[in-house]
């Protein structure tokens, strides 16, 4: 009889890094382990003096690899009896992003040395640190001017969140850690480097999933922008040009070192795949293909979408990136996403939900309260730009909006109205794919609030009037890392052969309702006015019908 395989995933979230076990028959998980980052806040190190800044200790990551695998082999061997360590072909990656951190010349983060354990630059600059405003702009501004227009393939408008601005801002705001820093590395090629011992900068295996979207990679100018635009921009930035080509994540980048290997309880020369950011292993792990669009939905939301490289694709404004093999081999992948999702809900529980809602779970009880309400009746209407707008209008110096208050206005009606907002933001992504020919046939949503809340996955189905599914699979990423481990590892030829094989939707779909679908036509109208007017600089628009508007439908659904 043939031993059954498993491959393992690793994915790397904002607070935590869970380790799965699956089946490659099946992609069943057979044992898991989530280890949360013990630094700062929540995992994230914050500075009460700049709410935009946030950044994480290095340590934790590695830590949390080595916990969070021998936890989940532990577990697997608990759970199936057929598992043995010895029966691992491959292991995968994925890792938040843009999240890149300053490396030495051996590849070992600046924050490990004692000289730099407490300086803050010196960290992993976590995606949802928006300090390089200014420098996102600069950047935009000097790529559109460059005969390449390195911006076209990334949406027209460079991101405080992406690699560049980052390191750009280091350069001018912690010159020591910037002259320290022989090198930068992405948090999703750091961690295959470290399972690997593959560490040095200038050979470390380079993710075309993170270079493409986040650090203006590609190779119709040659890679990375050339040292005579670099030095254009800034010439304290052209020391962190790599050579190296970078790669999908079918490419291997090394096998498991036998140091890593014993403290894993695994055998050593396990492959490594490539690593590759969360939203895109994600997408694999939902069972991607061509007009599928997948929503990770989380403190953000990463929206993935796949297109032939043999199709013709303009490219679309707004946009994270159009970026060959990105997310497949033989796929452009395409990328958007909120800057908020879950992030908002928290922040209106943490700040200002009433006492009476406050006893037990607070994000249940409003829950349930605001889906008791009917679409419209409230009268309010909000945007969901608490933390920026990645997509369409990749801005991060916006921020929310909430109309149609009285002085009897309740929390819940204020809950799902924010609810609300975050289902318009994803209709405008859908529709800008759309408008510019790529259509979505099918919606598959996965993470924490797909997994969780059917209130919300109901007011997105019906905002959007589409049906949406959700992956079988809890631990959606960590399951796409495990797909590209057992790529790696040759328990499957290629992408599609295991995606077939491992992955799926639930049975349950929330489908769009008639009535609710009418009402939500309406307030999306005024939604897109509200967006344009306060988020496009070069469009004019009169707001005075729009809370007349709010209030003819509130009188109509009460």
């Amino acid at each position: 009889m043939t031993a059954k395989k498993y491959s393992i995933g690793v994915d790397y979230g904002t607070n935590s890094v869970r380790a799965v076990v699956a089946d490659l028959a099946d992609g069943r998980i057979v044992g898991e382990h989530a280890f949360h980052y013990p630094s700062g806040e929540a995992g994230i190190l914050v500075d009460s003096r700049d709410p935009n800044l946030a950044r994480q200790n290095p340590a934790d990551y590695l830590r949390g690899v080595l916990v969070s695998v021998k936890k989940a082999v532990t577990a697997a061997k608990k759970a199936d009896a057929d598992f043995s360590p010895e029966n691992v072909v491959g292991m995968g990656v994925d890792t938040t992003g843009s999240t890149p951190i300053p490396v030495d010349e051996k590849g070992t983060a600046l924050a490990l040395h004692d000289e730099f354990r407490d300086h803050p630059a010196a960290n992993a600059w976590l995606w949802k640190d928006h300090t390089a405003t200014a420098e996102a702009q600069e950047i935009t501004d000097w790529a559109k001017k460059r005969p390449e227009n390195f911006v076209a393939k990334c949406g027209g408008t460079y991101s405080s969140e992406w690699y560049w601005a980052k390191i750009l801002h280091c350069v001018r705001t912690a010159p020591k850690v910037a002259q320290a820093a022989a090198s930068w590395v992405e948090l999703d090629d750091f961690i295959p480097g470290y399972l690997t011992g593959n560490t040095a900068p200038d050979r470390i295996p380079r993710s075309i999933c993170s270079a493409g979207h986040k650090a203006l990679y590609n190779e119709q100018w040659g890679g990375l922008p050339s040292i005579e635009a670099l030095g254009e921009l800034d010439p304290r930035l052209c020391r962190y040009r790599y050579q190296t080509k970078a790669v999908p994540v079918d490419h291997v980048a090394g096998t498991l070192r036998p140091e890593i290997a014993k403290k894993m309880g695994l055998p050593a020369g396990i492959p490594v795949a490539v690593g590759g950011m969360d939203c895109h292993l994600g997408a694999i792990g939902c069972g991607i293909k061509p007009g599928t669009l997948v929503k990770a939905m989380g403190t953000s939301t990463c929206d993935i979408m796949v297109s032939p490289l043999s199709d013709p694709l303009a490219d679309i404004p707004g946009l994270c990136g159009i970026v060959p093999e990105s997310v497949l081999p033989g796929m452009y992948g395409l990328e958007a996403g909120q800057s908020a999702v879950g992030d908002i809900f928290n922040w209106f529980v943490k700040y200002l939900t009433p006492a009476e809602f406050s006893r037990g779970d607070a994000h249940r009880n409003l829950t349930d309260a605001a889906a008791a309400l009917a679409p419209g009746a409230s009268g309010l209407l909000a945007l969901d730009w608490n933390n920026g707008n990645r997509t369409v209008l990749v801005d991060q110096n916006l921020t929310g909006l909430l109309l149609g208050q009285t002085i009897h206005t309740t929390a819940p009606e204020v809950y799902r109205a924010l609810v609300e907002a975050t289902a318009f933001g994803a209709l405008t992504i859908i529709n800008r794919f759309e408008e510019y020919g790529v259509r979505v046939k099918e919606v598959i949503n996965c993470g924490g609030i797909a997994e969780k809340n059917d209130f919300v996955m109901q007011v997105y189905a019906d905002v959007c009037n589409r049906p949406m599914k959700v992956s079988r699979c809890p631990q959606t990423c960590a399951l796409g890392a495990a797909i590209a481990g057992a790529v790696a590892g040759k328990g499957y030829k290629n992408f599609s052969a295991a995606i077939r094989k491992m992955t799926g939707v639930k049975e349950k779909v929330y489908r769009p309702r008639p009535a609710a679908v009418k009402i939500y036509a309406r307030l999306f109208g005024l939604y897109a006015q509200l967006h344009d007017a306060f988020g496009c600089t070069d469009k004019t628009s009169s707001l005075h019908n729009v809370m007349k508007e709010l209030l003819e439908i509130r009188r109509q659904m009460r």
